[in-house]
């Protein structure tokens, strides 16, 4: 019997269906960043940076992958794939007009900033490199899903969206392999053989530094050839036939099992890097006609005609029927109306789950004798981690030790502190973690895995080194759930020993800056002085919604005057509400950790003048107790905040008092 003869798109090795839409995305992708251009200069939109030359590449692998059932972390330049995934038109020219009705942010990001819960594209930002670390951490949910025995078959397709065969896809320019965070994600992925397919876009240009100034030797692809378990392959990104089919044995390395995947795919940048550039400035006339010469919007259309697989006819009904549903949907994103202005603050905090609230109040019920703050910690992290699940916990030096082999001969690390001490004996080692020494590794991991729902509870060794993950927490974890319009969201406990008053710390073991986290909208911040509110606090902090900064001053670790009985496996506290530890009517002393007992001391010298104090530890630094502070004031018509420099005892009134809480709240 012979065999079949082949058809013109068997010879290029795919169904002409499939051929037909990558064109089709390839097209619509170039027309809407056409369409945006001429809206921009119309002053209709605000910014514009397109995906120009990237489309054959990001169709193939958006054709390639499972919306819905993939994860997917792209970047601005990524509108082929979005479309190929299943993104509208539409969504796209809302979000270029900041329409209330854009369904990627609400109107609150740029265009280009691409998000879809319902396709699993999760929120992108504006930081190039972010989305290595994150992408790691969704596919080490995954991962650490299938190897906890209470999750593993209850987490699954039907209600957590977790597949044994998932991909993480996460994309980026050339010029963002020089991140340190790209480094640090790769050293995971193939560390833990996780499913990442890493897809480079490669246009030889960081806006203007190109590609030699940018990598050393000019190849990202050789230099990544030496990490264990990854498979690295190069591609003609401009060729939309060959990106598919090495991006389908990519994708199936990945779907195997055997580890991460990197493609190095080689586009063009036909236009600037966005309108706010013009590369004719160090681009030269013959760089970018030969660019022109590569554009996949004119040479793929070409070959299918060639071919035999398409008529010009029916490639012209095709561009017709784009380009109208385009002007369509232009008319409609141009009739949408803005944001209201009242909805500003919507979603900087979880409307779901609000930890002010009194069902967050409970008694205690005590048990034991007392102890010390690290005993309850770790008593708390050890009930929660029993209750859920979900909680796992990891940081640097955190486990007992990361070679199980050795746990019978050996005590155990636990943490610098000891405040982890045992909990990796209690739950094994897939659940309690050791991380490499890298802050932004350990912030951005957390990120991914709690969006995809596990709880992490990760630990910063000492707050003066949290700076490196700094960009992770101000620009991606504070921002996640308000930038995509409560689509996404990490909630998230990150425990950070800080502050000073220990011999030998000296400047480097010392740090406290609490404004630098208290400052960003979206974070919650905490600092208990006791050991029972360190253990009731910790508690609200794991079950809280939002990300929780929770700082342990080292100072109040083993004191023997803040220690405390066992509270209770319950034993929760509010946020937002402080406690008057002594009261007085003569001076508001308003304080939190390390100080509060340095301001009872205080007081208690100021009671032999004749002075009293009242004192107010505050607990939470976001949420303040603004009422707690302003009853206090009322009586006493003095304030003191003990270690801020900018603020000083004063005289007021009560209705001053009043007004100026309100005005610092405001500020």
């Amino acid at each position: 019997m012979e065999p079949p003869a082949e058809t013109p798109a068997t010879q290029l090795g795919l169904d002409r269906v499939i051929l037909l839409e990558l064109y089709r995305h390839m097209y619509a992708s170039r027309r809407i960043d056409d369409k945006e251009i001429q809206l921009k200069r119309q002053n209709k939109i605000f910014f514009q940076i397109s995906g120009a030359g990237h489309e054959a590449v990001l169709a193939a692998v958006g054709k390639l992958m499972r919306p819905g059932y993939d994860w997917f972390y792209p970047y601005y330049r990524d509108r082929a794939l979005c479309l190929a995934l299943g993104m509208s038109i539409d969504a796209m020219l809302l979000q270029a007009v900041g329409a209330a009705d854009d369904p990627q942010s609400g109107g609150r990001q740029m265009p280009s900033h691409w998000g879809a819960l319902e396709l699993n594209i999760v929120s992108s930002s504006s930081p190039t490199g972010t989305q290595f670390l994150q992408a790691v951490g969704c596919a080490e949910a995954g991962y650490r899903m299938a190897r906890i025995p209470e999750l593993a078959g209850r987490l699954r397709d039907t209600d957590g969206g977790f597949h044994d065969d998932e991909v993480v896809l996460v994309c980026a320019g050339d010029g963002t392999t020089s991140q340190g965070e790209f480094w640090e994600s790769l050293n995971t992925a193939c560390n833990l053989e996780l499913p990442v397919l890493y897809l480079i876009e490669d246009n030889q240009y960081a806006i203007s530094v190109p590609v030699e100034v940018q990598t050393a030797g000019g190849s990202i692809s050789a230099l990544v050839r030496s990490f264990p378990n990854l498979h690295v392959r190069e591609v003609d990104g401009c060729d939309p036939v060959a990106s598919y089919r090495v991006l389908e044995t990519a994708i199936d390395h990945c779907r195997a099992g055997r580890g991460p995947a990197f493609v190095h795919a080689h586009v063009i940048r036909p236009y600037s890097h966005s309108l706010s550039d013009d590369e004719r400035m160090y681009k030269p006339d013959s760089q970018r006609e030969e660019e022109a010469g590569r554009d996949p919007i004119r040479t793929f259309p070409m070959l299918l005609e060639r071919e035999g697989i398409v008529s010009g006819d029916e490639l012209e009904a095709m561009r017709n029927e784009i380009d109208a549903e385009i002007e369509a949907a232009t008319d409609r994103a141009l009739a949408a109306a803005q944001p209201e202005p009242e909805t500003v603050l919507d979603y900087v905090y979880s409307p779901h789950v609000d930890p002010t609230d009194e069902s967050f109040s409970s008694h205690p019920e005590f048990e034991g004798d007392p102890t010390t703050m690290v005993d309850l910690l770790n008593r708390c992290l050890s009930d929660e981690m029993e209750r859920d699940p979900r909680i796992v916990v990891f940081g640097e030096d955190i486990a007992d030790a990361s070679r199980e082999e050795v746990l019978e001969e050996v005590k155990g690390k636990g943490g610098v502190f000891k405040v982890t001490a045992n909990i990796q004996r209690r739950f094994g080692s897939v659940r309690v973690y050791n991380s490499p020494l890298a802050e932004a590794n350990i912030v951005g991991r957390a990120i991914g895995l709690a969006t995809r729902g596990l709880k992490p509870v990760v630990e910063i060794q000492f707050f003066d080194y949290v700076w490196p993950a700094y960009h992770q927490i101000r620009n991606e974890l504070a921002l996640l759930r308000w930038r995509s319009n409560d689509d996404f969201s990490a909630p998230l406990v990150m425990r950070v020993p800080c502050g000073g008053y220990l011999k030998g710390g000296a400047i480097y073991h010392s740090q406290s800056g609490v404004v630098l986290f208290t400052a960003n909208p979206g974070l919650r911040v905490v600092m208990p002085a006791t050991a029972e509110d360190a253990n009731g606090l910790l508690r609200t902090a794991i079950r809280c919604d939002d990300p929780v900064i929770f700082l342990e001053h080292k100072h109040l670790y083993r004191q023997t005057y803040n220690k405390g009985r066992y509270p209770g496996d319950d034993y929760m506290i509010p946020f937002g509400k402080a406690v008057t530890v002594r009261g007085g009517g003569d001076l508001t002393i308003v304080t939190y950790g390390a100080t509060v007992q340095r301001s009872l001391t205080a007081a208690k010298e100021a009671a032999k003048e004749g002075i009293e104090a009242d004192v107010l530890d505050l607990r939470t630094l976001s949420p303040y107790d603004w009422s707690a502070i302003e009853a206090s004031i009322r009586r006493t018509t003095r304030i003191q905040f003990p270690g801020a420099t900018e603020l000083r005892s004063r005289p007021a009134s009560p209705t001053s008092c009043s007004s100026t809480s309100t005005a610092r709240f405001d500020a």
